[in-house]
């Protein structure tokens, strides 16, 4: 489904990514593991269109995104969940979630509104609420809730966890499963490791802006390296 080959990216003169590649199959949660500065959101914003390669491609469905501006990346079936859940704060709950939708013409957007609060119920409760007074757990719910709405093939999530209480981590993650097991593939960057590996198909290990390590999550969990980097043994 996905395919990145030979990525060279840098902001200015720094050298961010370095020869990337990776692949995504369809139906797969594949996870990028990496410390701070490894390169794993910059892959992301890469793959959405927010920064281009000096060098290398990005192929969706058989099709290059390089130059593809990056709503015509969400049209074509990506949604980006960024770090930091950047959700527009003044606006509510729904106005959010109807802003994911903002590029579809079809008529099942009420038929999506549906299914996040399914998977969102507390969306549901607060739909009248303004974004920014959510909870953090909240604000998260409708980060993804939102980039569900843009009905993506493939979801790119960085650091879903972030900031927030373990029963809320353990919530995410099974809303996170849920979804794939919906039929919508997954790229997951995150710190907690232990974590996107319980719930990852494969997995890759970026430093300092190379893939040093890929395999099964079942592999990279019992590897000596990155048991002694990521899971604290």
């Amino acid at each position: 489904m996905l395919a990145l080959d030979g990525l060279d990216v840098y902001y200015g003169e720094i050298h961010a990514l370095r020869g990337v590649a990776l692949e995504v199959r369809g139906g797969e949660i594949v996870t990028l593991l990496g410390n701070n500065g490894a390169g794993k959101s910059t892959t992301l914003k890469t793959i959405s269109g927010l920064l281009a390669p000096r060098r290398g491609s990005v192929v969706f469905d058989g099709r290059a995104l390089t130059g593809v501006p990056p709503h015509e990346i969400v049209a074509r079936g990506i949604a980006h969940v960024p770090e930091g859940r950047r959700i527009f704060n003044r606006l509510s709950v729904r106005e959010n979630m109807t802003m994911g939708a903002y590029l579809r013409t079809d008529g099942h957007v009420a038929a999506d509104l549906d299914r996040a609060f399914e998977l969102f119920p507390r969306l549901k409760e607060r739909l009248t609420q303004v974004a920014g007074t959510l909870s953090g757990g909240e604000q998260q719910m409708l980060a993804i809730a939102r980039a569900l709405m843009a009905r993506p093939r493939l979801l790119l999530l960085d650091e879903p966890s972030m900031g927030l209480a373990p029963v809320l981590v353990e919530q995410i993650f099974a809303t996170i499963v849920s979804i794939n097991g919906q039929g919508t593939t997954i790229l997951l960057v995150e710190q907690n490791a232990a974590m996107a590996l319980s719930i990852a198909h494969r997995g890759y290990v970026l430093e300092t802006g190379s893939v040093v390590l890929s395999g099964t999550a079942g592999q990279l969990a019992e590897n000596a390296q990155v048991r002694r980097a990521y899971l604290g043994e």
